[in-house]
């Protein structure tokens, strides 16, 4: 898809300027409502039966709506986690995945087409980026999943391909249109956003004032370990990305999370769990705040990918890292690996699909 072209992405228009372009039109600004809220839940202009023939035709000269298409779907016979390949309108690909749980379900997207961030363990960076994505390629991921598997999904992760705050006013966008209650209608609250640390973009997140959960990819206690598997700390190193969580929990009161990745013999071992604990107790909390400000560290056994000789740490070095944060006052969790028959984590399906291509 070309970017520049000059037809209105509908889906990616906030109610007012939908308005705006109906008038444009000739037509009565009730026709932005009438659209607005099929368009969200999967129905295109030409499919709609409350507006006339006349509007489509206009509409087709000037603007255009498109939704992901399914290219791969897999399907973990462990748990129903479902896994997406999505085609987008310019032939490239993302990937999505919808986890079942007893709350409802949750949906991680994609909000790039790659990403350049070069984290060493994760898939979705080889091969760099190649795009951001559009609010309506985000927005894209959770309607086609819902209208594939004919269920609600009701809570969000960005989390999958691509750093959200690389791509930060699609994402802004995104996120007013998702929240609209005209249109998903999915709560802030049940919406979290991960980076792996861009502090310019948490300083301005924290500004928009969304009541999202915000979650920092962290793995790492020290700059030599974290520069080593993530480049982004070169420039802003660990300090200066706490130092910016401190003020994000100032100017929001919103509680952060931190994901660390459990790489065997990289950064595992007890004295890695116990700076990690000092780290953050130091960084984030002083005498009369350490009851109120929460830490929250999610230990996530990385996933193997073929490119990387990485692998994931034990069942018995998971526990003892976990108790030993837990120890010193930092509550830890260990994520629940969904769809492990599937590779259920992204960029590895987007990867194959790559190689199968060439």
């Amino acid at each position: 898809m070309d970017q520049t072209t000059t037809k209105k992405d509908l889906l990616s228009l906030l109610p007012e300027e939908l308005c705006a372009l109906i008038l444009s039109l000739g037509e009565p600004k009730y026709r932005a409502e009438q659209m607005f809220s099929p368009m969200h839940h999967g129905i295109s202009p030409e499919e709609m039966t409350n507006i006339g023939k006349a509007l489509k035709g206009k509409l087709s000269e000037v603007s255009y709506y498109f939704l992901p298409t399914v290219r791969r779907k897999l399907v973990s016979a462990i748990d129903g986690t479902v896994k997406y390949l999505f085609s987008l309108r310019d032939g490239n690909c993302v990937e999505s995945v919808v986890m079942k749980y007893k709350h409802g379900n949750t949906i991680c997207i994609s909000s790039q087409v790659g990403c350049r961030m070069g984290c060493t363990f994760c898939a979705s960076t080889i091969g760099g980026k190649v795009r951001d994505l559009l609010p309506s390629e985000m927005l894209g991921q959770i309607i086609a999943a819902e209208r594939d598997m004919g269920e609600r999904i009701s809570n969000i992760v960005m989390m999958g391909i691509g750093e959200p705050l690389d791509n930060y006013d699609n994402v802004i966008r995104f996120l007013t249109l998702v929240g609209h209650e005209k249109g998903l209608n999915i709560g802030y609250r049940h919406i979290s956003l991960s980076t792996c640390g861009l502090v310019s973009g948490i300083d301005k997140l924290a500004r928009e004032n969304f009541p999202i959960t915000l979650s920092i990819s962290l793995h790492a206690s020290d700059n030599e370990t974290r520069s080593a598997i993530m480049p982004v700390n070169k420039k802003w190193s660990i300090e200066e990305l706490l130092a910016a969580c401190r003020r994000y929990y100032g100017v929001t009161g919103r509680r952060i999370s931190f994901e660390y990745t459990l790489i065997a013999g990289k950064n595992d071992s007890p004295e890695a769990a116990s700076n990690l604990a000092r780290l953050l107790n130091s960084a984030l909390r002083s005498p009369k705040d350490s009851a109120t400000f929460p830490i929250h560290v999610n230990l996530i056994p990385v996933n193997p990918v073929t490119e990387t000789d990485f692998s994931a740490s034990d069942q018995a070095a998971i526990d003892r890292f976990a108790a030993i944060l837990e120890k010193k006052g930092i509550r830890a969790t260990v994520r629940r690996r969904l769809g492990s028959d599937i590779n259920a984590s992204c960029g590895q399906l987007r990867r194959a699909e790559e190689q199968k291509d060439t």
